[in-house]
Formats: C-alpha cells, sequence, structure tokens
C-alpha cells in the first residue's frame, strides 16, 4: 500500500536547523511512525515517560525540553541528560511510578557464570535470553589459563575442601571428553553417510549426537555465557533478587552487574542502593527463603539411575474446554461472559470440538498460534528429569515454574547411546563418585553450594503452570527431532497427559505440530529431511 492512502497525517513543520538536529535522533521527521536512534537510554526513556503528560509531539518535545546545546551540528547537550536523569528521580524515587522504569533497556553479556547462577540470571519473565549451548559447543576444551571451564565456589574453597573439589571436576571434564570422543568414533564408525548427505550436515550432526550423550557429565559448576536483554525495571528486579542469595557467586555477580548498568541507565535503578528502598527489599527477599512455619521435609529418593522422565498432571479444569469456547463465544458476540458460558455448556460435544477446531484454523507451521481464548484453561505438572533438560525448559518465560534444588536423590539418567556403546560402567563410576562428593560438601556446605558438584545426568524436581496457549508453544517446539531426547520425552508426556487424562481431546487435536516419534538420531535426521526440501526447492 502506498504511503498516504490509508489516511492523512499532517506533517509537523520544522525549521532547517530544527530538521538538522532532529535527523541526529529520529528515523523520519514527517511520518506518524519513527524510531529513536542514537539516544542514551536514560533519555529515551525520560521522552516517553514526558510524553504521556504532554500535549507535544515527541520530536517537538525533544527540542523544547532535552536538546539545547544552541549549536545545530553538535550531539545532544549533558544538559538534555541531566533532566532526564532529574525526571527519572523524581518519578521513580519520589512518585514510586514504577512503570516508567519500562522505557528503558539494555543489553547485557554475562560470561563464565556457572550453570547454578545461569538459572537465575534467567529466573525473571520480562527479559530475553541467549545461552552458550552445551548442544553445539564442546566443553572439554580448556580456557587460555589451561584451567577447564567450571568455577569453584568461595564456600569450598573457604571450607578447606577446594582441592578436593578442583580433582573431582578435572576427572569430570576428562570423562566428558573421553566419552565425546567414543561416541563420535561410533557414530561415525557405525551410522553411514547418506548420498545425499552433505559434509557438513552429516559431520556436525554426529558431533551433536556425541555432545548430546556427554551432556549428563558436566557438572552444575560448568561455565556458561549468557546474553541478556531487559528493561530497567526487569534488571532492578534481577539484581534485587540476586542480593538476596545465599550464594556468594550470585552475590558478586549482582555487583558486577549494578556496576555496569551505571555505566548506562544510572537513573532507572537509584532505589537498589537506597536503605529504605532497595535494602529493605532485598531483607524481605532474605527472609521469604526461610522455610514457611519452620517445615523441614527430607528429600524423596530416586531410583538411582534410568533413562525415563516422570511426568505428572496434577492439576487441570475438568470444564476446560468449555472455558476456551466460552472465550471464543465472548470475543466473538456481544454477550457477557456468563451468557457466553452458558453457551458453551449447552454446546455438543461434536459442536464443541467445531467451535475449538474453526478457531485453530488451519494452522500450517507450529509458529501459527490459536488465539487467547486458549488460555482460558491451565495446566499443573510436576516433572523429574534430569538437569540438562530442565536448564532447557526452564527458559521457557509465559509460565510458572519452580524447582526444588539440585541434588543426587533422585537418581541420574544413563542415555542411550551409553548403553549401544558399552560406556555404562565408566559413566555410572562418574556418577557414583559424583555422589559422594555431593554428600561430603553437604557436611561442610549448604546443600545450595553442594549443588555445583552435581553432574547434568542427575534428575530435579520441578512444577510447571501453564495455560493451553503456551502449552502449544512449549511442546509441539520441545518435541522436534532435532531436540535433545530428555525434553523431547517431557513434552510428549505432557501431550499425552493432556490428550488422555485430562482428556482435553479439542486441545491436544488442535496440537498439529506435536511430534511424537523416537528418533535415536534426532539432529541428523532432521537436517537431513530439511536438506532433501531444500534441493528439492532449488531445483
Amino acid at each position: 500500500m502506498i504511503w498516504g492512502v490509508m489516511w492523512k497525517y499532517t506533517a509537523e513543520h520544522f525549521t532547517d536547523e530544527e530538521s538538522l538536529v532532529l535527523s541526529r535522533y529520529f528515523t523520519n521527521l514527517d511520518k506518524p511512525v519513527f524510531a529513536l536512534v542514537n539516544l542514551p537510554e536514560v533519555v529515551k526513556g525520560a521522552l516517553f515517560a514526558r510524553y504521556s503528560r504532554s500535549a507535544k509531539s515527541l520530536r517537538r518535545l525533544f527540542l523544547d525540553e532535552f536538546y539545547n546545546t544552541g549549536d545545530p551540528g553538535a550531539v545532544l547537550g549533558v544538559a538534555g541528560v541531566t533532566r532526564a536523569e532529574a525526571l527519572y528521580e523524581r518519578m521513580l524515587a519520589e512518585y514510586g511510578d514504577d512503570s516508567v522504569a519500562q522505557l528503558g533497556g539494555v543489553h547485557l553479556a554475562c560470561e563464565q557464570a556457572s550453570n547454578i547462577l545461569t538459572k537465575v540470571l534467567e529466573r525473571g519473565r520480562l527479559m530475553a535470553y541467549l545461552e552458550q549451548s552445551t548442544r553445539y559447543v564442546p566443553y572439554d576444551r580448556p580456557m587460555p589459563d589451561g584451567s577447564y571451564r567450571y568455577y569453584v565456589p568461595d564456600e569450598v574453597t573457604s571450607s578447606g575442601m577446594g582441592d578436593m573439589f578442583r580433582k573431582h571436576m578435572n576427572s569430570l571434564f576428562a570423562a566428558y571428553s573421553h566419552v565425546v570422543e567414543a561416541v563420535e568414533t561410533r557414530l561415525f564408525a557405525s551410522v553411514p553417510k547418506d548420498d545425499g548427505d552433505s559434509d557438513f550436515v552429516y559431520r556436525s550432526s554426529i558431533r551433536s549426537l556425541a555432545l548430546d550423550t556427554a551432556r549428563g557429565i558436566l557438572p552444575a559448576c560448568v561455565l556458561s555465557n549468557v546474553g541478556i536483554y531487559g528493561s530497567a525495571q526487569a534488571f532492578e528486579a534481577l539484581v534485587l533478587r540476586m542480593r538476596a542469595s545465599e550464594l556468594a557467586e550470585v552475590r558478586t555477580y549482582a555487583e558486577m552487574i549494578k556496576a555496569e548498568l551505571d555505566k548506562v541507565i544510572p537513573a532507572f535503578l537509584i532505589r537498589l542502593d537506597r536503605s529504605d528502598r532497595g535494602g529493605i527489599w532485598v531483607e524481605y527477599l532474605e527472609e521469604r527463603r526461610k522455610p514457611a512455619g519452620g517445615v523441614h521435609v527430607p528429600d524423596s529418593s530416586g531410583s538411582g539411575e534410568g533413562d525415563d522422565v516422570s511426568v505428572r498432571l496434577l492439576r487441570f479444569d475438568e470444564d476446560g474446554e468449555r472455558r476456551i469456547a466460552a472465550g471464543i463465544i465472548f470475543a466473538q458476540s456481544g454477550c457477557s461472559m456468563s451468557i457466553a458460558q452458558e453457551m458453551a455448556d449447552s454446546l455438543t460435544n461434536n459442536d464443541l470440538y467445531r467451535l475449538i477446531s474453526e478457531y485453530a484454523g488451519k494452522r500450517r507451521n507450529r509458529r501459527h498460534k490459536p488465539g487467547r481464548a486458549f488460555e482460558e484453561t491451565s495446566y499443573l505438572f510436576e516433572i523429574e528429569c534430569d538437569y540438562g533438560a530442565f536448564r532447557d525448559l526452564q527458559r521457557h518465560r509465559m509460565l510458572s515454574i519452580e524447582w526444588q534444588l539440585l541434588g543426587t536423590s533422585l537418581g541420574y539418567a544413563v542415555p542411550d547411546l551409553i548403553h549401544d556403546f558399552e560406556l555404562e560402567e565408566q559413566y555410572k563410576a562418574v556418577m557414583e563418585r559424583s555422589k559422594e562428593v555431593y554428600e561430603m560438601l553437604a557436611k561442610v556446605c549448604s546443600r545450595a553450594v553442594s549443588a555445583y558438584a552435581v553432574p547434568m545426568a542427575y534428575r530435579i524436581r520441578f512444577t510447571m503452570s501453564l495455560n493451553a496457549r503456551e502449552a502449544f508453544h512449549l511442546i509441539e517446539l520441545r518435541s522436534l527431532p532435532q531436540g535433545h531426547s530428555s525434553y523431547r520425552k517431557v513434552a510428549q508426556a505432557m501431550y499425552r497427559s493432556i490428550e488422555t487424562v485430562a482428556r482435553h481431546k479439542c486441545v491436544a487435536a488442535a496440537m498439529k505440530f506435536v511430534d511424537l516419534g523416537d528418533y535415536r538420531l534426532g539432529r541428523l535426521t532432521s537436517l537431513r529431511e530439511e536438506e532433501r526440501k531444500n534441493q528439492k526447492i532449488s531445483k
């Protein structure tokens, strides 16, 4: 559609000097939609904060209240930043208007963080995360100083068990390296390269399978890199949460994050260091860590070893599908929700199925998500799976997730290829020795600290509460053939629970892209299919 056909926009008039200034900071000067560029986060946020309480356009507001250097060719003056910071101090500290802290954002790189710390960094819902993958990046290569990539907790060092901890970690990484090499060698020997396989697809897939198989040996203290993008409000909550942690690594990292944020968005974070704001907030979070009512329940035990996950659907709406139907009727009619629910309750099963099916539409791929009526019903799952799989599931943010401390009581998973290639004896020896180290550390350190020593093959128990719409996203994504076999089993079990335990047949039927296959060569199978499709398209 040609610009201007839909409606008439009255462009604002600017002098030549004003236009020169504005062209530095706005992507256009004559359209109703534009982006802000080359401005400090604090100024962009302050502009929007003032925007809501001014009759001026954003570009005029910028000229009148934030840009006053007097030189059209100059960059934004100090006065503009100072005004923005003063505005935030009033709105955040004095008025308590938290919404303005959503107007500034930062891209933050967090490197050499343990996999215990990464779960803290990635806990907030309102942030975007990318974490270094253990599925594509080998961990047997040492860092520049020659050491393996793991973190030694200060609490372990101060307990006098630092040398023992390092010796065990080195043995884990040596075992990891051996398993990667052994599995890769056997796969190359036992899985022939198809005529249609490119060398890249074949070799990278074999490598990925080997890394997947060995991942469970890596300890929770293995280091990772995380990229984060979030608003100032989300970072404020993150720093507060980290400052209240019982782990020294987390508290130390909190101060490093705060120091870097102060270089780019200091005005957004002025409450963090005030004793009557951030101080009492941290105290509150610390108090919340204590067991409610002093209740202490001992750990339950697991089976020791095995390769299955446990997924239980604990809670669901018996009439969940009729709630979805009511949501559909409400949005597409002029009636009240109570009348919409009455109409939904009166539908025959066939009419209910037809309504929900038509609402879901002709989904052509898993990214075509049904509408928000699917948010009218939800599911609570209790899951036990290896820590490696949990790491991937934990990053889904549109759900409520709560997990227990990582330990060894629930046993560990043994990958299929460990069985197939007769590597069980070494694998199990590594796991049993790790359990001994964990128990020794637990006697002198807290359980939270002892978790650093636990390999990712050990199981963790957690709950996930999510609505049906989010279930589409998680289950269809995590059941893909190229996914790790552990979380694929979780996703498949969740789907079967929705279909057979909740008996939400309409919801299950709308999940057209759940893959229930069992792929021993998951990534290779997926990439082969993708390569075949690309070859057909190119012909």
